[in-house]
């Protein structure tokens, strides 16, 4: 990097939302500089070495499908790959991998010195160049100032971090890294508001010192899927996990030293994940319980590294290994390292737009931990986000933004926007209303054709889409079409415990049965003949589309509704006390968020249905 550059975007920050909006800005040709502590430790994953799972696999996907790269690094560092949720319905389905953690980080930093737009630079910022409330470059902690059009933060657990192990503190970002500091201070200054989280992580154990033979075996699927649409690269072999339990004698010695833990002695103050607690937490919040599951995952194809993943502790490392070495299998275990606790600083997300642009700052973005989320899915989805808008703020176009009916992104977003969080953001499928549209196996015929109209996706993977879109018009008219003959269906309804035909049936009544799939059908060969030029992918997806016909059409309506409300656009400086029919705290919450829709406003915590009614009528005046 040569001194006194002007860049289009700087970033900062190498983890998962800083890789991604680094990538993507750069992709679409904006002049990036990635400014990291450490850049041995691009895109580290500095907890569970895995991608996906509940909601979070439908993430990831989502981010395959807008042109980012998650998927692709996964699929190519897996060492498992499961569908999770089978047994549920389509909406439930969410694909979770297990990685290698080398392999991953690796990977990614590969491909961002593939992407010649993106210059690097290992140093610690200090301080924002802010000029009239615009941002326009970064100061870095040895003096140097390097300007530039925009700025995404993607700080993680870094800023004032402070690292618990036990009554032992020290100031780190994560375990063998330095925090950084100064940004909170500045930012505060200025008016931001900002609070403390905390996070943890579970002790590393030598694999070579655990009883495997008497842990639960978990396997990967038998025909692995992958993440990725864009470059599917399915795994060839799979590294099983397994699981055990903790046990009273475990928890007995978690609860002796209960006095010692920073989280209950009052040495934490940051809110952790209220669905991803430390062990001593579980043990504590729920004694009735006398085990809690232990997944015991590996860390890598060349590394007897262990992930303990239900074991996350900031007890002392002392009790730590006492209390592990009473699970079954772990009776001989060694330590690599022990578990922690780390508390950093976030900012409160209302104080952001949805383009994840700060409503106070032009210019400046944040993304990842930094809003409140948790997780890498969660954070590298921010960054893709924020990396498109930057990119389309400097060019002026305007901001590109998912509603809540069109994946999952776009309801992590408007959640933290609009509701805000005072506790770790983790994305459930529980979360989405619409979710039986935002389903993993259909993220490319959602997204793609948006992607591609903003240039994140090329045209050769757009055809594809339409392609595959097509390809589910005609076996769906082909279904709805065409009949099945009692001869030829009855043995294998009766075999499945449907009742039989007693004439020629429309194909798509025998596939909208409860006990009946796509694979059933396929055993007919008149119906095999019918279909046998497309692939599974989209005879499954018409699948779906039978058996849930009604609940999409609901959904659909639902969605068309949102999108009338999201057209009803509101001015950025709207003064909300001047509707003397809205209540207090209506007014309070408006004017502190500004929505930019009629619709937006509707999801705010405190806008009742009485105070949108009284904003429709007055902005219709």
């Amino acid at each position: 990097m040569k001194p006194n550059n002007t860049y289009d975007l700087i970033v900062v920050g190498a983890g998962h939302a800083g890789c991604e909006a680094a990538n993507i800005a750069g992709k679409l040709g904006s002049k990036v500089l990635m400014v990291t502590m450490n850049m041995e430790t691009i895109a580290k994953m500095s907890c569970n070495p895995a991608i996906g799972g509940v909601a979070k696999g439908q993430i990831v996907r989502e981010i395959d499908c807008l042109g980012g790269l998650t998927g692709i690094v996964s699929d190519y560092s897996t060492m498992q790959f499961r569908m999770l949720n089978k047994s549920k319905g389509p909406a439930m389905w969410s694909p979770r991998t297990q990685n290698d953690r080398n392999q991953f980080s690796l990977k990614w930093r590969e491909l961002l010195e593939n992407n010649f737009n993106i210059d690097f630079l290992q140093s610690s910022v200090g301080q924002l160049i802010i000029e009239k409330n615009r941002v326009v470059g970064v100061e870095t902690t040895d003096g140097s100032k390097i300007l530039s059009k925009t700025v995404i933060l993607t700080s993680g657990t870094f800023m004032n971090g402070v690292i618990h192990v036990g009554q032992k503190q020290s100031s780190g970002g994560r375990m063998g890294d330095s925090a950084s500091f100064g940004i909170t201070e500045q930012l505060v200054s200025i008016g931001f508001e900002a609070g403390r989280m905390k996070t943890g992580t579970p002790p590393r154990v030598d694999g070579r010192t655990i009883n495997y033979s008497v842990l639960e075996e978990q396997k990967g699927d038998d025909i692995p899927g992958c993440f990725s649409f864009v470059k599917p690269n399915r795994v060839k072999k799979q590294h099983s996990c397994h699981i055990t339990y903790t046990n009273e004698k475990v928890h007995d010695i978690l609860r002796s030293a209960f006095n010692k833990s920073p989280l209950f002695n009052g040495a934490i103050k940051g809110v952790g994940p209220r669905y991803c607690p430390s062990v001593e937490d579980k043990v504590n919040r729920f004694a009735e319980r006398t085990r809690h599951q232990i997944f015991v995952e590996p860390e890598g194809w060349n590394t007897y590294e262990t992930y303990i993943n239900g074991f996350s502790t900031s007890l002392p490392q002392n009790i730590q290994y006492e209390a592990m070495r009473q699970i079954k299998g772990f009776e001989n275990a060694k330590m690599f390292r022990p578990g922690y606790a780390i508390e950093y600083d976030f900012f409160y997300p209302t104080q952001l737009k949805l383009s994840l642009e700060t409503k106070a700052i032009e210019g400046l973005f944040f993304a990842g931990q930094i809003n409140g989320t948790t997780g890498y899915e969660e954070a590298a989805c921010q960054g893709l986000m924020a990396g498109i808008n930057a990119h389309h703020r400097i060019n002026e176009k305007k901001p590109f933004v998912l509603n809540r009916g069109e994946a999952y992104i776009g309801v992590l977003i408007d959640d933290l926007v609009n509701k805000g969080t005072k506790e770790p953001y983790r994305m459930f499928t529980s979360r989405a209303e619409y979710r039986i549209l935002l389903r993993q196996d259909n993220a490319d015929t959602r997204l793609i054709p948006l992607s591609h109209k903003i240039g994140t996706i090329s045209d050769e993977e757009y055809e594809k889409v339409l392609t595959k879109s097509n390809n589910i018009k005609k076996i769906t008219k082909i279904f709805d079409s065409k009949t099945v003959k009692p001869a030829e269906i009855n043995e294998i309804l009766e075999e499945r415990g449907s009742n039989p035909i007693p004439q020629n049936y429309i194909i798509a009544k025998v596939l909208a049965r409860p006990q009946i799939s796509h694979n059933d059908l396929l055993r007919v060969d008149s119906i095999n003949k019918l279909v046998n030029e497309y692939s599974q992918e989209e005879i499954e997806q018409v699948e779906i589309l039978v058996k849930y016909k009604s609940y999409i059409e609901t959904e659909k309506e639902n969605v068309d509704r949102l999108r009338k409300m999201e057209n009803k656009k509101i001015s950025a400086d709207f003064d909300y006390s001047l509707i003397h029919s809205l209540s207090l705290e209506a007014i309070d919450k408006l004017n502190k968020i500004k929505p930019e829709s009629i619709g937006q406003a509707s999801r705010i915590s405190g806008v009742s249905p009485a105070d949108i009614s009284a904003l429709l009528i007055y902005l219709n005046k």
